[in-house]
């Protein structure tokens, strides 16, 4: 099987496109921590309902050199589950340099019997649990103790997920994932550099931002075919870099989405591909938050199953028939500033020192795309699209 990374960027950029089908404006999610939530449903799936949790997961290309082994063990996916574990693992290792949680519950009704098995699972590959709440005889207790919960993953930055009347006495399950993520670039942007500028949504209309800048040595890359860049800029120590790609024209993002695929994604910002040069970087301070009910775009892109009352299979999480998942919120938040440490600031190259006739120019004052990845595991955490301030 090929590694996480590779079929978490395929997952991502698949559900991006669907996304923004029928969400305007900016887009911002995490492709990581929505497979790490469908793989915890994966665990209790059984029949066509886990192979389409499968297909989505992992491609027939992803899954092609283990295609002997899968077909021996079809309901034993322990080798994808191992994959999560050893990912989530990883992130949740404590350090100064950023802030990152990702974070899986499930809520279920406390009278609806799930498999002790599948619990334990669920704790051993996700580090996640199943609450027990009392939809039938409180829903609305129920309603804020999941919000509460929700508030207290996302530092307070997100309240009220879930609406007043948003959930019944007729339900049994909720998944929720919530992301957090703030960190501090390896080389901060001078907030005396920081000043205000247009940022055109169109040819036609703009917002006033704060424009950050920067002018120092970047991972770069010009891609001649479509008219646009790509610039990496790193987080403190490496282990994140936020990758941006830029169109030349202001409204050329919209006509090189469907020309971008996610192998493309990948060669484009490898080591080999991008090189180190002088760049004048022009990147908007900005926050973004999005939150999103995943059951159409997810069914769309195949889990129908998951979702269907009369179809979902989900044997291996419970004895009991008739449980399909009624709610799959995905809620993420994210801050750009200028902000870096103490040594970053020290060794940082200032906006005026590099000569000016020797570098490319970056501004970010027209719609882009970002995404931040993890390097060791190669995945993507966070993918947006940011078209107005």
């Amino acid at each position: 099987m090929t590694s996480l990374g590779a079929a978490n960027t395929r997952f991502g950029f698949n559900l991006f496109k669907e996304l923004k089908k029928t969400n305007d404006g900016n887009v911002f999610f995490s492709p990581v921590g929505i497979s790490t939530a469908i793989g915890m449903i994966f665990l209790g799936t059984r029949g066509s309902t886990a192979r389409q949790l499968r297909k989505v997961l992992y491609s027939e290309k992803d899954t092609e050199i283990s295609r002997a082994k899968a077909e021996e063990k079809t309901e034993n996916t322990e080798e994808i589950h191992h994959q999560f574990q050893k990912f989530l693992t990883e992130i949740k290792k404590p350090t100064n340099d950023y802030e990152l949680s990702i974070n899986n519950r499930l809520f279920g009704e406390k009278t609806y019997l799930f498999l002790q098995k599948y619990l334990d699972y669920v704790e051993k590959y996700y580090h996640a649990a199943l609450e027990p709440v009392d939809f039938v005889n409180a829903a609305d207790e129920s309603k804020k103790k999941i919000n509460s919960w929700v508030e207290r993953q996302m530092n307070g930055k997100i309240k009220d997920l879930f609406p007043d009347g948003s959930l019944n006495s007729s339900t049994r399950l909720v998944l929720v994932n919530t992301v957090y993520f703030k960190g501090q670039w390896d080389r901060e942007f001078k907030k005396e550099n920081t000043k205000e500028e247009k940022f055109w949504l169109n040819k036609s209309m703009s917002k006033p931002v704060l424009m950050m800048k920067q002018l120092r040595s970047f991972s770069f890359t010009f891609l001649e075919d479509l008219q646009a860049k790509v610039l990496g800029i790193p987080y403190k120590n490496n282990d994140l870099c936020m990758f941006v790609l830029l169109p030349n024209d202001i409204d050329g993002l919209e006509k090189i989405i469907d020309r971008i695929t996610p192998e493309n994604l990948i060669e484009w910002t490898s080591p080999g591909y991008m090189e180190k040069r002088n760049v004048s970087v022009h990147l908007p301070r900005f926050e973004v938050e999005e939150s999103y009910n995943l059951e159409d775009a997810l069914c769309t892109m195949g889990l129908a199953d998951a979702f269907s009352e009369h179809q979902a299979d989900y044997s291996g999480m419970s004895a009991s028939s008739r449980l399909s998942t009624q709610k799959f919120l995905h809620r993420s938040f994210m801050v750009v500033t200028e902000e870096g440490t103490e040594a970053a600031a020290a060794t940082g190259m200032g906006f005026n020192i590099a000569s000016v006739s020797d570098y490319e120019d970056f501004h970010c004052h027209h719609p882009f795309l970002f995404f931040i990845r993890h390097n060791e595991s190669n995945s993507i955490l966070f993918f947006g699209q940011f078209s107005s301030p």
